[in-house]
């Protein structure tokens, strides 16, 4: 039972952190200006994945809370850019085990676009 507690509060939490929108700091610059603002995010696809919470569930070449994106860039190909930009937007989960990914409204599709563009270009 108390376990069974301990394992609900540990998956609540990652859903939270992986869900959190960090706040850039007021000298970041320009680079960090919100990538949320539909069509307002001249940044490329890494710089929006730095100001958003990506970091917190993966990286670049190992697999943490889901996948990495090397992985992700593996699997799919250019074709898949509309699906991923939504699961970016809209979350999922299945794919890649029991850990759902957070939706994340705030991001244009525009935004997705271009994060989706740069996990493909890591492809081998």
């Amino acid at each position: 039972m108390m376990r069974n507690l301990f394992l609900a509060g540990g998956v609540a939490m990652l859903m939270f952190s992986c869900s959190k929108k960090e706040t850039p700091s007021a000298d970041s610059g320009a680079e960090t200006a919100h990538a949320s603002n539909p069509g307002n995010s001249n940044l490329s696809g890494d710089k929006i994945m730095e100001a958003l919470d990506c970091s917190g569930c993966h990286a670049v070449n190992e697999k943490m809370i889901g996948p990495s994106y090397q992985q992700i860039a593996d699997k799919y190909s250019e074709k898949d850019t509309e699906l991923l930009a939504s699961k970016i937007i809209e979350g999922g989960s299945g794919v890649w085990g029991g850990v759902p990914m957070s939706p994340h409204p705030q991001v244009s599709k525009e935004d997705a676009k271009k994060m989706v563009q740069y996990i493909l270009s890591l492809k081998k």
